[in-house]
């Protein structure tokens, strides 16, 4: 008695437990109710058959619209990843030594580093890179992503800095068709994508009980750094390819060996019975 009641409790109170008799139920009773009246009627071996290719199929066609529309099953998302050994740059020179930028950012000397940003936003722009907008989904993603590389390596602590600036670029696709952006359902390769993403240090400030905290504000006298970072785009769609085209092929061949009895059974009756000695 001691023992069966350990049991239950044991089942209601851990997940784990209760997550795998929940799938085993829901498989016996649902698989398995199908396959009892497909039994009854059409024997066991093809009523077998025909649950296995039902199950199948409608994996099969589960796993396509996932694929299509990139939900149900999903592998890991896109995100922002470090570049080895040159994530966190902690200097305007350093952008040129981490080959970030071609060419020397000319920093005239005794200028604020306030000026010393606008320079190097001048640099990255006759290079070609595109400065996202601050109100952007990509500007959000890349800074979050980049404060956390920052924090991670000491370069700052968590609420000491603001993301003042992200520039972008690669990762265009391609071919497209007639090169148009339109026309881009083939477009299965693509460029890397690079960010920079440009930290500056923040004046602190007091907060009061009662009131909402003060706008934080650049301090001037502190060196920016810069996060360089390159796209991962995950494999979103992986897992419900492989479900499809997985699914498809043993759908397929249970219909083949479905097939084939059907051609033995009406071979074998078509055939005229032997006549007894």
């Amino acid at each position: 008695m001691h023992a069966t009641l350990a049991t239950l409790l044991a089942i209601g109170w851990q997940p784990e437990l209760r997550g795998i008799l929940t799938v085993i139920m829901a498989v016996g009773v649902l698989m398995g109710s199908v396959y009892l009246i497909l039994a009854t009627n059409l024997g066991a071996r093809l009523g077998f058959l025909v649950t296995l290719a039902a199950i199948f199929g409608w994996l099969a066609m589960m796993g396509f619209v996932w694929m299509m529309y990139g939900i149900g099953l999903q592998g890991p998302l896109g995100s922002w990843k470090e570049v080895p050994g040159r994530t966190v740059l902690q200097d305007t020179n350093a952008l040129v030594e981490a080959r970030v930028l071609n060419d020397q950012v000319e920093v005239p000397d005794g200028v604020s580093f306030s000026e010393e940003s606008a320079a190097v936003a001048q640099a990255f722009e006759d290079e070609g890179w595109e400065r996202l907008d601050s109100s952007s989904q990509e500007f959000g993603q890349a800074g979050s992503a980049a404060g956390t590389f920052a924090e991670a390596v000491g370069a700052y602590a968590a609420g000491d800095f603001v993301v003042n600036a992200v520039y972008d670029t690669g990762g265009k696709r391609y071919p497209k068709l007639l090169n148009s952006d339109s026309l881009d359902f083939f477009a299965f390769f693509h460029e890397p994508r690079h960010v920079v993403v440009e930290l500056a240090p923040i004046i602190p400030t007091y907060t009061e009980a009662g009131r909402a905290p003060a706008a934080a504000q650049i301090d001037q006298t502190g060196q920016p750094q810069y996060v360089y970072m390159v796209r991962d785009l995950g494999a979103r769609r992986q897992p419900a390819t492989v479900l499809a085209i997985g699914g498809s092929i043993i759908f397929l061949t249970l219909c083949w060996l479905l097939h084939r009895r059907d051609r033995i059974v009406a071979a074998n009756r078509s055939t005229l019975p032997v006549a007894a000695d």
